[in-house]
């Protein structure tokens, strides 16, 4: 009877142990850290391959939350924040004035260079700011001052509200003065705008044009457009990647643990893989 009734009592923990095991692994929200909801972000088109790795890393870690992203542009995303219609704005300028008095607040979390690209057949390889700056005024109308024979220059840029336009017009001083063959809306669409036309120049995110076939990156100044030369400053045409939020206006605990992630020290490499230069390292 006493052997009958400690073999018993050793089932009955063995029972308990598996009950207890299955509820620790039990997953009603499909989370394994607890976390469930969805965040939403919306804006800059630049910033797709950071959020999408970023995203992607934290959905992996937190299955309960989904996230999704509006490639809308920097200018829609800000308003989306401000609306309240959006988690999390992404833009690729720094907040105006007028935007923080609405109580939107800004944290960067990379730092991204604006190649100028080229056609891959274009002879040329390096040109000054000013240069720059002529070829998309319309002061230099033909690449033959720079010893190309593609004829007259065809300048492709982004759609007001951009953030990569605004950075790239504040930086090389061509704020609405720009005489554009095509005005686009997207990074995706300069890119192949650019790899269709030998006489075309354009700008996009480091981010997006690296291994990209097709095109050529110019040194600007005589300095690479690379991830070292962006974050020692050198590279001079480049912009911040900014995550945008509303004072006051409290994110889900989904949303601010996203957040949290994306401005610490885990996402660093993320962001480097994903092309761009991590501001937390």
């Amino acid at each position: 009877m006493k052997n009958m009734k400690k073999l018993f009592s050793v089932l009955l923990s063995v029972m308990m142990l598996g009950l207890l095991a299955a509820g620790c692994g039990s997953d009603k929200g499909g989370s394994s850290s607890g976390l469930a909801g969805a965040v939403s972000t919306n804006g800059s088109t630049s910033m797709e391959k950071v959020i999408g790795i970023l995203s992607e890393k934290f959905m992996e870690d937190n299955k309960g939350v989904t996230i999704t992203y509006d490639a809308s542009g920097s200018g829609t995303g800000i308003e989306a924040v401000s609306k309240g219609s959006t988690d999390i704005g992404l833009s690729s300028r720094a907040l105006k004035d007028s935007e923080k008095a609405k109580g939107l607040k800004e944290t960067t979390v990379a730092l991204d260079g604006i190649a100028i690209i080229v056609n891959e057949k274009c002879p040329i390889d390096d040109l000054k700011v000013e240069d720059v700056a002529a070829l998309f005024n319309g002061e230099a109308a033909d690449w033959s001052k720079f010893g190309s024979n593609a004829g007259k220059v065809a300048a492709i840029g982004r759609e007001a509200g951009s953030g990569t336009r605004d950075g790239f017009e504040s930086i090389t001083k061509t704020k609405d003065k720009c005489k554009l063959a095509q005005e686009l809306t997207s990074t995706g669409a300069v890119i192949e705008a650019v790899k269709n036309s030998e006489a075309a120049i354009g700008y996009a995110s480091f981010a997006s044009v690296e291994n990209q076939k097709g095109i050529k990156v110019l040194k600007v100044n005589g300095v690479e457009c690379s991830e070292e030369n962006i974050s020692n400053g050198k590279y001079v045409i480049q912009r911040p990647f900014n995550l945008i939020t509303k004072e006051g206006a409290q994110l889900s605990e989904a949303a601010q643990a996203f957040f949290d992630f994306m401005t610490s020290k885990a996402a660093a490499e993320l962001i480097v893989q994903a092309g761009a230069v991590p501001t937390v390292k």
